[in-house]
């Protein structure tokens, strides 16, 4: 079992920068593909980005060049770097894990947090 927690949400101006966590309980963390999703009001929920447990990352054509993934294995954190951020990066923001490789499919995903809100005003 792993147990999620986000933090980091908030509300900032276009344009302006969050970083998102994600601490993992749980053993083997270092062995599982984290992945961060987004669910904006009235849309599916949808890929953000992902890291492998070898460090291989992959995002979604609308985050590329403003969002990094990264993580800590030895604090068990996944982080979500924001940056430029845009009035349609508004959405809850939910970290997930899969143990396996590397996966876009949120059906793939295992484990999921409770999601953490991201508001960006215009």
């Amino acid at each position: 079992q792993v147990q999620l927690v986000e933090s980091g949400g908030g509300l900032v101006q276009a344009g302006g920068s969050l970083r998102l966590s994600c601490a993992a309980s749980g053993r083997a963390f270092s062995s599982y593909t984290m992945g961060w999703f987004r669910q904006a009001p009235g849309k599916e929920r949808e890929f953000v980005a992902a890291i492998s447990w070898t460090g291989y990352t992959n995002y979604a054509d609308s985050v590329k060049g403003r969002f990094t993934i990264s993580r800590d294995n030895a604090k068990n954190t996944v982080y979500l770097q924001m940056k430029s951020l845009k009035p349609e990066d508004t959405a809850v923001y939910y970290c997930a894990a899969i143990y396996g490789n590397i996966a876009t499919n949120q059906k793939s995903y295992d484990y999921w947090g409770q999601g953490t809100q991201v508001t960006v005003s215009s």
